[in-house]
Order: structure tokens, then C-alpha cells, then sequence
């Protein structure tokens, strides 16, 4: 759903004038060596909990660094080819969805489809969809869910930071090195390797296009409803002497993911030493940005794929995340990285966003894990925070308030609450070696499930009667409203499921053919839904119908057939643009379903542009 105003191009106009104007200078931010950290923290970004890597048992981080190594070695982590501005990109991280049997996660115009968590639940018991090791994988991956989901949960008000004692840590450390060892040489031979290393990097999502370093945000939550959040740069900002001096204030010590001041549970506030007296309190940075503010205009989220909006659901607890987001990137496949504009942060694995699709006000469980490549390089070495990885955060096109920056350990992790992701917007920061991450969210699957989308085909097939000695079919009810619902069914069906589905290949079947069942039902539906279509034509051709009534069926039928006609077009394209074409063949996009003039088995042609024509010729002559 567009908002009304700014168009795009003026958009970009905008941030375009805001970059001119900041030139060399950059927004303030504050890291864990800089006075003040703990404060910014506290007052501005209060809904971020770090947990350290120290504090979560030894064997679950075990289990989940070993099941994330299984899945980079057969191949399941890839990059997706998402539509951002009406073009294709990839991704620059490769990415794999798990979660609740039947779910799915849309962000970007692209629907992922979960390979279930293989817990020990009834749905999925038994179910032979995939080999020992990927299920395995798949459970570690579903104990780590149950622990944030466990963990989130007990967090109390003001809690920031859990910190660990020396035991936790010499014995977290032998643990990391045994996985470590244990799994580098899995990972020099795996046959499936890395899908960065096989995939085209033109179009890299965040790292080559200059309008589009921060092209997540322009889609609210990273999810289902597909449209994001962008903000609209006002370019009324004036220099004052105070901004360059307070960008100045940025110093950071050199080691590796150095230690820094924090306040634990208790609320004790520990400041690092060494801090430079040119350091300015966050109060003074916040004065010295008095001039400088952007306001944020927000469109409303839309229900992407449905026939209805509907209002957004509020989290209420207990938290239950549903599905997980992994991400995976080595930064040294891919050298082009962008550099974070505004504050200076660095390079850019992911640019500045909201995550999509969430529960309004559902927490969001990070866990990170830094490792070799799958060359069993690994990238390590260099010094100073910029050699970890980091987590940025700022206010949502606010540059009153400094950004923050927060480095990450291996086997850290974090968690935004409340308000956090809807209200702030958070970048991911490369590092110097190859990076998994775990995303916990509370997807606002609504219209998002398996059992969703088969209700919704129940109640379009509801509508066609079939004879049950002849099999000749006929519909039911003829009235405008049912026969709209039923075309809009179908088209949900064919573009948002069935599509795509096949838009990503064979990944799914390659993996784990838990999806393969059902896609076949829900085509079988399908094809159903254009006998309908085909008998709907059929009504509205018919000779000696009353006048007003046959005329808004003509248009309903028109407006249903022009839409289905356009997206055909625009998802063959896709499938056959020069990007798809880089893909191998097991991840090539299939234009499905697709069937030739002559089809005996299709009640309707593929190109709907003569029935199309025959509408239209029709409402003249009424």
C-alpha cells in the first residue's frame, strides 16, 4: 500500500540533499569505549538486552554451531533474488528459513517457506521429509528457539546485560574451540559449499547500488506484508562548528571486540578506562544536534496477498517465536561491502532497517556466531572493534540522538523489546571473518500459513459444484461480491503461493520435501479456480442476461482477469531475466505454472489478452 506524497524519485531527492549537505561531517554515535555509552543506552535505547556469549550453556551453543555448519555444508543457506524498486537483486547474505510447520516469512516482495523445526511435536514426528543430519540440525536450531522463547520471558525492566563468571568463560572457550576443530574440515569438503561462491554478484543488494544501501528499510518489518517503513528525509539542515566538533568525539581502542563498561541487573555502572577528556556526555551531543532533525513519515503496513486488510495484532505474551531468519555471509566473498553513510560505522553486511512482519511490539532474539569460511579461512587477524562483527542502532531518521554501536562476540546474543524495532531502525556491520546469525521472531503469520492459504482455497471451492455422475461443474452463487472473492482468491493462490514457490527453484525439494504435498494440492485447487474463471466468462457472455447485473459482473470479471493478466507477465519476466539466468539449475526460478495455447488439460489460456479483449468489447456494447 503507497502512501500519499513524496513520490519515490523525490525520496531519494531528499536523502541525496541530506548527504550533500552533511558532507565530510558524520552523525555522532557512541560505542562501548566512548564516555557515555552506558547512558545513551539507558535513555535511548533502553529495549536492547545484550546476553553474552559466557552466560548460555556450553551445549547448546555446541549443538547450534554444529547444526549452522551442517547447514552451510549441504547448501541450504542462499541468497534470495528479492525485488526492491520494481528490479531484481540478490541479497548479499545467503539466508534459510526454519520454523512452525507450515509457516512462511515474506519480506521484499519474496516469500521464504520454513523447513519445519523437526521437534518432537505430533505434525512433524515421523515425517521422513529429510535425512538424520538436517533434522538434527533443524531441532538444535528449535532448542535454541525454546531457550530464547524461555529466556525473553523472564527478562525484568531495566535489565540490560547478563555477565558471566571465569569458570563460564574458560569453559565457554573450550567449547567454541572443540566445535571449531571439530567442523572446519566438514566445511573444506563440503560438496554443496557456499551458494555465495556460485551465485552472480551483480545486483548485490546492499554493496552496488548507491540509492540503496539502506533498501530494507523501505519495507516495515522484513516479513509477509511486504511493504516497508521508508522515511522521508526533510532537507532543512543547517552546519553549526558544535556538529564537527562533536564527530570528532568518536575514538575507539584498538583489540579484538574489546571489553566496555556495562551495568548489570543490579543496575551498576562500570565506564571503561582511558577515555579521552575530549569525550562529550550525551546531553551536550544531543544540544550540539539541536538544528539537525529528519521527521519520519511511516505508511501503514498492508496485508500483502490477502483480499482484506486487516488490523495489526499487538503482542501480548507469552513470547513464542514462531520461525527463524539464519543468515550467513563471509566478507571476504564479498569485497565490494558498503560503507554506512550517515555515521561512518563501517561496512555494511545489512543496511539500515526495521525488521518486517513482526507482531507489532514482539520481541526479536539474535544469537551470532562467528567462524570459518567454508574454505576453513578463518578471516581473523585484524585489529580494533572493526574486526568483529556489530550491531548499529539508531532512532528511525532521527539524528537528534546519537547512533549506537554494539560489537558481538562469537556466541553472543541480543534481543530487541517492546517498541525497539518499530520505533528505531538497526544496521549489520561486517567483520573480518564469515558470520552466522539466528533471528527469533513472532512473524505475523495471519495470512502467512499453510492452513491459512488451504482455508481460503475451501472457501473458493465452496462456490463450484461438481455433478457427481457426469463431473461437469457449475457455479453456485452468481452474485458480484462472491464471484469478486473467488477471483481474488485465485489470484492470492497463484502469486502469492504458487509462484512463489517455484520462483526459488528446487531449493525446497532439495532439502526437505516437507512443501512438496501440499504445493501439489494447492495447484490442484488451482487449476479448479480457473474452471471457475472460465465458467464466470461463460455467464458474463450469455446472451438475454439482465443488463445492470450482467455489466458489474463483466467488470468484476475484467478487473480480476487484467490483474491476473499483468502479474503473469511480471512474474515471466522475472524468471527470465539476466540475473535468474546466472543461477545453476537446481536454484533457477521455474516459471510454474505455465502451459502452452494448445493445453487440453486448461480450461483457459495462459495470455489472457483476447478474453481480455472480448471483456472489454462486451462493457462497450452495453
Amino acid at each position: 500500500m503507497k502512501r500519499s506524497g513524496d513520490s519515490e524519485g523525490e525520496k531519494r531527492r531528499k536523502r541525496r540533499r541530506l548527504l550533500h549537505e552533511l558532507g565530510d561531517q558524520k552523525i555522532p554515535f557512541l560505542g562501548p569505549s566512548d564516555r557515555g555509552f552506558q547512558q545513551l543506552w539507558d535513555s535511548s535505547y533502553s529495549g536492547l538486552v545484550l546476553r553474552r556469549s559466557c552466560s548460555l550453556p556450553a551445549e547448546l551453543h555446541s549443538r547450534v554451531q554444529a547444526a549452522l555448519l551442517t547447514l552451510r555444508g549441504k547448501g541450504c543457506l542462499l541468497r534470495d533474488l528479492v525485488r526492491v524498486r520494481d528490479r531484481d537483486v540478490f541479497t548479499a547474505v545467503s539466508r534459510a528459513l526454519l520454523g512452525e510447520p507450515g509457516h512462511t516469512y515474506r519480506y521484499l516482495d519474496t516469500r521464504l517457506f520454513a523447513i519445519p523445526w523437526h521437534s518432537e511435536d505430533p505434525e512433524v514426528k515421523g515425517q521422513n521429509c529429510c535425512d538424520a543430519d538436517l533434522r538434527a540440525a533443524c531441532k538444535a536450531l528449535w532448542e535454541l528457539n525454546t531457550f530464547f522463547c524461555s529466556d525473553v520471558s523472564q527478562l525484568k525492566e531495566g535489565d540490560r546485560l547478563t555477565h558471566c563468571g571465569k569458570g563460564d568463560v574458560e569453559a565457554k572457550q573450550g567449547e567454541e574451540g572443540d566445535t571449531e576443530s571439530k567442523h572446519s574440515e566438514d566445511s573444506k569438503n563440503s560438496e554443496g559449499g557456499d551458494s555465495e561462491s556460485r551465485q552472480s554478484e551483480e545486483g548485490d543488494t546492499e554493496s552496488k547500488h548507491s540509492e540503496e544501501w539502506d533498501i530494507e528499510s523501505r519495507h516495515s518489518d522484513e516479513g509477509c506484508s511486504g511493504t516497508k517503513h521508508e522515511g522521508e528525509w526533510e532537507s532543512e539542515l543547517k552546519h553549526s562548528a558544535e556538529e564537527g566538533e562533536s564527530s570528532q568525539s568518536k575514538q575507539h581502542s584498538e583489540g579484538k571486540c574489546p571489553a566496555w563498561g556495562t551495568k548489570d541487573v543490579s543496575g551498576t555502572e562500570t565506564e571503561p578506562a582511558g577515555l579521552g577528556a575530549q569525550e562529550k556526555p550525551v546531553t551536550e551531543l544531543k544540544h550540539s544536534l539541536s538544528d539537525y532533525h529528519i521527521q519520519d513519515t511511516d505508511e501503514p503496513t498492508s496485508r500483502q496477498g490477502c483480499s482484506q486488510p486487516s488490523p495489526p495484532q499487538v503482542f501480548t505474551g507469552p513470547v513464542k517465536f514462531n520461525v527463524t531468519l539464519l543468515n550467513y555471509m563471509d566478507p571476504g566473498a564479498a569485497p565490494q561491502l558498503k560503507e554506512e553513510p550517515y555515521y561512518g560505522m563501517g561496512k555494511m553486511a545489512v543496511g539500515w532497517h526495521h525488521d518486517e512482519n513482526l507482531i507489532t511490539h514482539s520481541p526479536v532474539a539474535v544469537y551470532s556466531y562467528s567462524c570459518h569460511n567454508d574454505k576453513g579461512e578463518s578471516g581473523e587477524g585484524g585489529s580494533g572493534e572493526k574486526a568483529c562483527w556489530r550491531i548499529g542502532l539508531k532512532v528511525a531518521w532521527d539524528i537528534h540522538t546519537p547512533g549506537l554501536i554494539l560489537p558481538l562476540e562469537s556466541g553472543d546474543c541480543y534481543y530487541m523489546r517492546d517498541d525497539l524495532n518499530s520505533t528505531h531502525q538497526h544496521c549489520v556491520l561486517a567483520g573480518e571473518a564469515a558470520r552466522f546469525s539466528s533471528t527469533h521472531r513472532v512473524a505475523e503469520c495471519s495470512s502467512g500459513t499453510l492452513t491459512y492459504i488451504q482455508s481460503r482455497c475451501q472457501e473458493a471451492l465452496s462456490n463450484l459444484h461438481t455433478d457427481p455422475e457426469t463431473g461437469s461443474h457449475s457455479l453456485l452463487a452468481l452474485l458480484p461480491t462472491t464471484l469478486q472473492h473467488c477471483e481474488e482468491i485465485h489470484n492470492e493462490v497463484e502469486f502469492e503461493w504458487l509462484r512463489q514457490y517455484w520462483f526459488q527453484g528446487q531449493r525446497y525439494a532439495r532439502f526437505c520435501s516437507w512443501w512438496s504435498s501440499p504445493m501439489e494440492q494447492l495447484e490442484r485447487d488451482w487449476r479448479l479456480m480457473e474452471t471457475m474463471t472460465m465458467l464466470f466468462l461463460a455467464t458474463v457472455e450469455e446472451e438475454g442476461r439482465a443488463g445492470e447485473g450482467r455489466r458489474e459482473m463483466a467488470e468484476t470479471l475484467l478487473s480480476a482477469l487484467t490483474d491476473r493478466h499483468q502479474q503473469r507477465q511480471t512474474w515471466r519476466d522475472r524468471c527470465h531475466s539476466s540475473l535468474a539466468q546466472t543461477l545453476p539449475p537446481e536454484e533457477a526460478p521455474v516459471d510454474r505454472p505455465f502451459w502452452g495455447v494448445d493445453d487440453p488439460s486448461m480450461p483457459l489460456p495462459f495470455d489472457l489478452a483476447d478474453i481480455i479483449n472480448r471483456v472489454e468489447s462486451l462493457l462497450w456494447r452495453m
